[in-house]
């Protein structure tokens, strides 16, 4: 259960420019040598000049790809992870099918509707189509062998408060194959980008009412982020707390510590 949100209102970027009144936060592109570890065998990258958020964003899908995973989409076996086989698809927003597109609404609408009503934020279908088609979003499908969507996970590179992170807009998996390792599995494809693109770190933003949720990603080594929202006293003393929190996860000691790779 997932949604974007910072401390102050959601951002839904067009353009997807820094937070900085629409100007870039560098003068000239930043040239970054790849040199970074994941828990797949990386692509042999070492002397690729990495883009930045604006021009990886504008790769084409399988360039994106190419730049940014290593060989690691290939069929989940039998057996390894779940019961399967299941196939993981990227897709972007612009490229994911009507009919997958319809799968992945409808697996937010039955799992976080509610939540987004409490929340105060409210649930609009509308709004969260117009969200999942932002320009620069990418989709890793769960897919079962039946091509039935199963499970989905969104992100985005982006800017966060000045940092350049891998946002996770959405993470959702059917009833039927949940609490099988799948959910972390699509985490991981999703921090292999963040790591590749050597961004600062992993964002998402949970409702606060969503134990199981939080449990799972603090097991993943999320923990709140310093623009969570905090607790507002009213100006009659009460004390409003917040509905949601920003978690993130720092993915700059990827690389650094070959005991820790081994155990992921």
């Amino acid at each position: 259960m997932l949604f974007r949100r910072t401390r102050t209102a959601l951002h839904e970027r067009q353009n997807h420019s820094p937070p900085t009144g629409g100007k870039p936060l560098h003068s000239q592109p930043r040239k970054r040598q790849v040199n970074v570890q994941a828990p797949w065998p990386a692509l042999d990258n070492t002397s690729i000049v990495m883009p930045r958020i604006e021009d990886a964003n504008g790769l084409p899908l399988t360039s994106y790809r190419a730049t940014f995973l290593p060989a690691c989409l290939d069929p989940i076996a039998p057996n390894a992870i779940a019961q399967g086989p299941y196939t993981i698809s990227f897709e972007s927003s612009s490229t994911i099918t009507a009919v997958h597109f319809e799968a992945c609404l409808d697996l937010i609408a039955s799992s976080s509707a509610n939540a987004y009503a409490a929340s105060g934020i409210g649930w609009s279908p509308a709004k969260k189509r117009k969200e999942m088609k932002l320009p620069d979003l990418r989709y890793l499908l769960l897919m079962h062998a039946t091509k039935q969507v199963q499970g989905f996970l969104s992100f985005m590179l982006t800017y966060e408060d000045g940092h350049e992170v891998v946002y996770c807009y959405e993470l959702h998996l059917s009833p039927a194959v949940q609490r099988q390792g799948l959910g972390k599995h699509l985490m991981t494809l999703m921090e292999t980008v963040g790591v590749n693109a050597q961004v600062e770190k992993s964002m998402l933003t949970v409702f606060v009412e969503n134990a199981i949720a939080l449990k799972f990603y603090e097991g993943l080594g999320y923990a709140e982020d310093d623009y969570s929202p905090e607790p507002r006293k009213m100006r009659n003393g009460t004390v409003k707390m917040p509905t949601y929190v920003i978690l993130s996860k720092s993915l700059q000691e990827w690389g650094t510590d070959e005991e820790e790779l081994e155990h992921r």
